[in-house]
């Protein structure tokens, strides 16, 4: 049972960093002093999210292409390719940013969501080609991997959104 367990996270990581950094967020809110504003739990919830399904997300995806791809071009249907090493090139460049966007500012919080949402939108769109053209339903083209696609960037957006709303209330002359 812990086997199909740890299987069933790693096979779904998009979704596990995502838990795993609400988790940790949710922890680093219950930590926070009394009263706890809008602004404070946005910031943790934004933080985490960037390190947890931007930063760590990329890198497993950057693992799973250019060190397993035959097992990850099965997973998702499809015929291995050259091309797994350039997608998890770019996880790579993803993660980084991610990594560092947490410590830094709001321009730099937008670049870590904005380069990776074009680039899982675009996944989304491919996945779902393939459903209709190929009637490709493998687990890594139509399961959770396809709706991270596009939770990803609309959590993304909506937490920087409220950040930036919440940020400029709390500014002197907001």
């Amino acid at each position: 049972m812990i086997g199909t367990l740890v299987a069933a996270l790693i096979a779904n990581f998009p979704l596990t960093c995502l838990v795993l950094g609400v988790l940790v967020a949710l922890a680093g809110i219950a930590r926070l002093p009394p009263p706890r504003d809008r602004a404070a739990i946005v910031e943790k919830l934004l933080f985490w999210f960037l390190f947890f399904a931007i930063g760590l997300s990329n890198l497993v995806n950057f693992v799973f292409h250019d060190f397993m791809g035959p097992m990850t071009a099965r997973y998702i249907g499809w015929p291995n390719s050259p091309f797994q090493f350039e997608v998890g090139t770019a996880s790579l460049g993803f993660a980084f940013v991610g990594f560092l966007a947490p410590f830094r500012s709001f321009d730099m919080r937008l670049a870590a969501v904005l380069g990776p949402a074009v680039f899982l939108l675009g996944a989304a769109l491919g996945h779902l080609y393939q459903m209709v053209t190929k009637a490709n339903f493998a687990p890594g083209n139509a399961g959770v991997v396809f709706w991270m696609d596009l939770a990803v960037p609309v959590i993304g957006f909506t937490l920087l959104a409220l950040q930036w709303r919440y940020e400029r209330a709390r500014a002197p002359n907001g």
